[in-house]
């Protein structure tokens, strides 16, 4: 797969586009995708994805509190394992916003993407104030030249998935839930930092987790059993998200214990796939009830993990 921010670098190639911001590429994505590319590879087409970052929520109403599922490597990764040929991501403005239906398509899916089929969904709308539909976008293909393939209602609720459900999945702690509407494990991406060393002092050594995009989705507070691939290597662990409140934390953390992992990782960056959600965060009485309980919690994890791979 090939990732262009400039739609002047695409090739002369005649292509079959959708689009879309795509958070999350959840299930119902997926199938959208698969689609695209079984075209592409059917027809003799590139398949291309024409995805907007940043998300127009973000752009068009100034005050969203919207936060995505991924971020926009995140994206690109699982986009890249799929088999796609492109990958476009136009920014998106104001100014953008602000371009005629008749203008989108005739400069970008035409005269840029070279669109020779445009797969969409029977409830997608485009161009200024979104007031142009599928119908809209038939007839400009008549006159543009390109075919239109419907994604039906049918198809699309037979997933019964959307990326609002997955951001309220993960608010709510159902990381299951969210994980089996993605068809995989939430991630979160970020660099290890130092921290205070409290949880060395306890006996729980943890990498800190510093997420630098300000608008990913962090899960509700609580303990989670992650798994990560450090170094050509798959290590398990718990994970803490939380105001720390036993030791009197001022602001939230992200906090990873491996088990059975001693290497010097500080700096490097690494994406931490969520399993399970074990607990609520809790104040305890004292910081041995909270060692106390990260014992169980390592216990509850061990047997999970066994029993996930036994499986």
């Amino acid at each position: 797969m090939k990732t262009r921010r400039n739609l002047n670098t695409l090739p002369d190639k005649q292509t079959v586009v959708t689009i879309g911001t795509f958070d999350g590429v959840h299930i119902g994505h997926q199938k959208i995708i698969k689609r695209l590319i079984n075209t592409g590879k059917e027809e003799g087409l590139q398949s291309v994805i024409l995805a907007f970052f940043p998300h127009p929520r973000m752009v068009l109403q100034k005050d969203s509190n919207i936060k995505l599922i991924n971020t926009i490597n995140e994206r690109h990764n699982i986009l890249y394992n799929l088999g796609l040929d492109y990958l476009v991501i136009k920014k998106f403005t104001q100014e953008f916003s602000r371009l005629s239906a008749e203008d989108f398509v005739k400069e970008i899916l035409v005269d840029k993407l070279n669109a020779k089929k445009v797969i969409i969904g029977y409830d997608h709308r485009f161009g200024r104030n979104r007031n142009a539909d599928i119908n809209d976008l038939k007839t400009f293909g008549e006159t543009y030249g390109f075919e239109v393939e419907e994604i039906s209602a049918q198809d699309i609720n037979d997933v019964a998935v959307s990326s609002t459900k997955i951001r309220t999945a993960l608010i709510a702690g159902e990381i299951h839930k969210a994980n089996a509407y993605l068809g995989y494990n939430f991630m979160l991406t970020g660099k290890v930092k130092k921290g205070k060393g409290l949880g060395k002092e306890l006996g729980f050594p943890t990498a800190n987790i510093e997420i630098e995009e300000d608008y990913k989705i962090i899960p509700k507070q609580g303990s989670y059993i992650v798994s990560s691939m450090i170094k050509d290597k798959l290590v398990y662990g718990m994970m803490n998200i939380g105001m720390n409140p036993t030791v009197n934390g001022s602001r939230q953390t992200i906090e990873v214990h491996f088990f059975d992992f001693d290497e010097d990782i500080y700096e490097d960056t690494i994406k931490i796939d969520l399993l399970h959600r074990i607990r609520d965060e809790e104040k305890f009485e004292s910081v041995e009830a909270l060692k106390g309980q990260l014992a169980k919690d390592k216990d509850t994890a061990l047997e999970y993990i066994s029993n996930q791979n036994a499986e």
